[in-house]
This record gives structure tokens, C-alpha cells and sequence, in this order.
């Protein structure tokens, strides 16, 4: 039975597909939640399980997505947003060293740090943590995921050139860190 059969038994009322559904979705759907809302677990676990309740209690009036798994991320995005900006959190305008910070040298704890992982992906985790969320986000729509850049776009609620400038923006920076630490090290051990 592939996504679209499976979704239509769970809008028939299918406990069975409803709990293969869950099942396929709740890895990514975890993945993504801790990526918007790092600090609470318990908050994304929360989150996720109101978007399936929500879905059941509405499967009757659901359409079938496309693509079930952007659906489900997106459906989560839209609870976590909703209950976060229930708590009424003040917004702070980013300033300008907020804006020259993004193109500063890595500092030297995030050197230690690095110097300090066990492996490459741990190294590369760091460094992407460097990056503003957005661009957090981006990436991991586009190279977790597996997210096409209109896919990405509707997630991000930007348009499809938008998200490809994101995704790229953080690749730049990745790629300007990799470099200045990679010199960084050579001058430290080659001399």
C-alpha cells in the first residue's frame, strides 16, 4: 500500500493505517520539531502527538496531500508557531553587530570545540549550530528532509527563491568556516 492508499484507510477510519502513519512520520516529524524548538522535548513529543490527534478528529474533512511527509511537517511547524507565539514572546529587532557577527571568525571556543569532537559529523553539527536558525532550519529541510525549494518555501512561508538563497547563504557560510578553521589548524601545526 504506498502513502496515498495508506492515507485514504486512515481517512476511512483505519486505526491500523492511522498507527502506520505515525509510525513512518514520527522520526522526521521529531527530527524537525527539536530543529524549531531545541530546549523541550517534551514540548515538540506534545506537539506532534496534537497534530495526529487533530488529524483524526478531522480525517473526514482532509483532502489527500501530495506529499504526506511535507504535510506533516508543515502541520507541526504550524503548532509549534501557534503555541509559541501564544506565550506572547517579545520579538527583538536584529541590530547591526547582529548582522556583522554573521561574518566574524569563528571564535576560539568554538575552535576547542571542534578540535574536541570525536568525528566529522560531530564537527560539522557544530558549525552548523554557528549559523543563524533560519539557515538551521533551511538546510535541514533541504538535506534531512529531503525538501525541494517550493516544499521549503511554504515550510519557511517565504517564496522558492528565498529558500534556495537560505539554503545557499548557509552552504557559503559553512564553507567560509570549514576554510578559516582548516587555515587556522595548518598554521598551528605547520609551522
Amino acid at each position: 500500500m504506498n502513502e496515498q492508499e495508506l492515507w485514504q484507510a486512515f481517512q476511512a477510519g483505519d486505526e491500523g493505517a492511522y498507527t502506520q502513519l505515525y509510525q513512518q512520520h514520527i522520526k522526521a516529524m521529531y527530527r524537525y520539531g527539536m530543529s524549531l524548538v531545541a530546549v523541550s522535548e517534551s514540548f515538540v513529543l506534545d506537539c506532534i502527538h496534537d497534530v495526529f490527534t487533530e488529524l483524526w478528529a478531522k480525517r473526514t474533512r482532509l483532502s489527500t496531500p501530495d506529499n504526506i511527509r511535507y504535510y506533516l511537517l508543515r502541520a507541526l511547524k504550524n503548532r509549534i508557531m501557534h503555541l509559541l507565539e501564544r506565550k506572547e514572546r517579545p520579538l527583538s529587532p536584529l541590530l547591526e553587530t547582529d548582522y556583522d557577527a554573521l561574518w566574524a571568525e569563528p571564535d576560539a571556543d568554538l575552535l576547542d570545540a571542534l578540535e574536541t569532537a570525536d568525528n566529522q559529523q560531530q564537527r560539522l553539527q557544530r558549525l552548523i549550530a554557528q549559523l543563524p536558525p533560519r539557515q538551521q532550519e533551511a538546510l535541514k529541510l533541504r538535506f534531512v528532509e529531503n525538501m525541494n525549494y517550493d516544499q521549503i518555501g511554504a515550510v519557511l512561508a517565504v517564496n522558492q527563491q528565498s529558500a534556495k538563497n537560505l539554503v545557499f547563504r548557509a552552504v557559503e557560510k559553512l564553507r567560509r568556516l570549514i576554510i578559516s578553521i582548516s587555515l587556522i589548524f595548518q598554521l598551528f601545526f605547520w609551522v
